[in-house]
């Protein structure tokens, strides 16, 4: 199972918007066949390995890291095929959260004959690997996570308008493994007028389709020099509550960004409807890479499902910047973080942990 789960995440950014899998044959003793799905590929993770075990799959046992699929889309029901290739056993990490199967696939399977189990032990794991695509499938929402580097005060600036560094390469490294297993990135203008950022992938990695990146701007003040419209190919958008047909609105069209006008809310935004909008999109995974004002927004408004905070052994003290602006009214309850994990990375540490559990589980999750 654990190569299963290897196999699975090598999907990320290539599965879209499909979730990833992987799989693995395993008879008497030694593997016959793996894989792990590819959406331009069509195949299924389980079909991969099948195929490259051939007649060698009569007989064996299939560790898979999400209930095989019984109902027909792109290609048939994975079950069928599970059926007829012999199997004997089948061990999935999780159920598959999509209404139409979640469950099905694996009593399917049970009435043929196979013997089934559920590794529970490595569900969490499993989870993890398909956030996204368990929210989305369900709300029609991405699956939003808000990354930070701050201090151990809780500092994310030195001060206003300034651009501080604080994390060292190993973090920096892990950020561009989230974008890379992120469909969009979401900031603010007020980060891109400080910071000009690129906001894109460079792990070097294949993605199945450019990352989108995102800018809340109310008032339309993205720079026609900046990096991001300078570099836009179709995968720069900006929500504002100005007239799509706004004079500003078509210059940015015409530099090829794309700008999408929303509701305002208390003279923002409103990001719910901007979740709205990239779920429309096929955005399975949103990371949120602001500063304080947006942040606070994001934390304010509830549309937060997990937190990744990467701190610095650092101290900046009074004047700095704190990681999120709230509003006078705050929060009626504060929220807490749930399933915790806390982990070194270089010479910073990471915290992360979970608002909305989007599978419902209870307890702890492993710390790895």
């Amino acid at each position: 199972m654990d190569r299963a789960l290897e196999l699975a995440r090598r999907g990320a950014a290539l599965a879209h918007p499909n979730p990833t899998v992987g799989a693995v044959l395993v008879k008497n003793g030694r593997k016959v066949g793996e894989g792990f799905h590819i959406y331009y590929r069509r195949d299924h993770a389980e079909i991969v390995a099948l195929k490259q075990a051939g007649t060698k799959a009569r007989g064996a046992t299939l560790y898979v890291s999400l209930e095989p699929c019984c109902t027909k889309g792109r290609t048939g029901p994975c079950t069928e095929a599970i059926i007829a290739a012999g199997i004997k056993k089948v061990y999935a990490a999780m159920k598959d959260p999509n209404p139409r199967v979640a469950g099905r696939g694996l009593a399917h399977l049970k009435r043929a004959g196979i013997e089934v189990r559920l590794c529970e032990n490595e569900t969490a794991r499993a989870q993890e690997t398909n956030e996204g695509f368990a929210k989305w499938i369900r709300t029609g929402l991405p699956f939003v996570t808000l990354k930070t580097a701050l201090t151990l005060d809780g500092r994310i600036a030195e001060r206003a308008g300034s651009a501080t560094t604080l994390t060292g390469k190993a973090s920096r490294e892990a950020v561009q493994r989230l974008r890379h297993q992120s469909d969009a990135l979401l900031t603010g203008i007020g980060t891109v007028l400080v910071d000009d950022p690129r906001m894109t992938d460079r792990t070097g990695e294949p993605r199945r389709r450019r990352l989108l990146r995102a800018v809340v701007d109310s008032r339309l003040r993205l720079p026609l020099k900046s990096k991001l419209v300078r570099s836009a190919q179709k995968d720069v958008i900006v929500f504002t509550t100005q007239r799509a047909d706004a004079p500003r609105a078509q210059t940015l069209e015409r530099a090829g960004v794309e700008v999408v006008s929303v509701r305002s809310r208390d003279g923002h935004v409103d990001l719910q409807a901007v979740l709205r909008a990239l779920g429309k999109r096929e955005i399975l995974n949103l990371m949120i890479e602001a500063g304080a004002e947006l942040n606070g927004a994001a934390l304010e408004s509830g549309i937060v499902d997990k937190m990744v905070l990467f701190y610095a052994p650092k101290i900046i003290g009074n004047g700095g910047v704190p990681m999120a602006g709230m509003s006078p009214r705050g929060f009626a309850k504060s929220p807490a973080l749930q399933h915790l994990t806390v982990n070194h990375c270089g010479s910073d540490f990471v915290v992360q942990g979970y608002f909305h559990d989007v599978y419902g589980n209870h307890g702890k999750r492993r710390n790895d």
